[in-house]
């Protein structure tokens, strides 16, 4: 489930984001596994990391310009709630479309980042979780590519 940036107007923080998230989750079917994208980088803690834990949600884990950098979620708390993770390499849609609107090649170097979804993602595994991903055409300019550089990555 994604969600899209809230906004002070729509939520004034944490605690009234929750109010409305928990009761929700609580309604989720049963049997199923459950992801839920957030996009507000002050909202990633040990609070909200506990109430997806409660209800057996992911946190999906999102490589955005807007959201903080993997080790530094990992610095707030667990941001593993649930038996598996799921990662988004999403990007930056605008900026790589100011760029191409044709998505057949690399058109921004993402190794760096992808070592550091290694590195964390590595320690992740190590705890038995299962790790789901997937990446964005926007990411870095052609998905598959960069599931190849991932992979590659991960066996050095």
């Amino acid at each position: 489930m994604q969600l899209p940036h809230f906004n002070k107007q729509k939520f004034s923080g944490l605690d009234s984001f929750l109010q409305v998230l928990e009761p929700f989750l609580v309604s989720l079917p049963k049997g199923r596994q459950w992801a839920l994208e957030i996009r507000n980088r002050h909202w990633l803690s040990e609070k909200l990391f506990s109430a997806l834990r409660n209800h057996g949600v992911a946190l999906a884990l999102i490589d955005h310009p807007w959201m903080p950098r993997p080790n530094d979620v990992f610095q707030r708390g667990d941001p593993i709630t649930t038996g598996f993770a799921y990662v988004r390499w999403l990007g930056d849609r605008k900026g790589i479309e100011k760029r191409t609107f044709v998505w057949d090649r690399t058109i921004i170097d993402r190794a760096e980042e992808l070592r550091e979804w290694v590195r964390v993602l590595k320690q992740v595994q190590r705890r038995g979780v299962r790790i789901f991903a997937f990446a964005n055409n926007h990411y870095a300019g052609f998905a598959p590519e960069t599931v190849r550089l991932f992979n590659e990555i991960w066996v050095e």
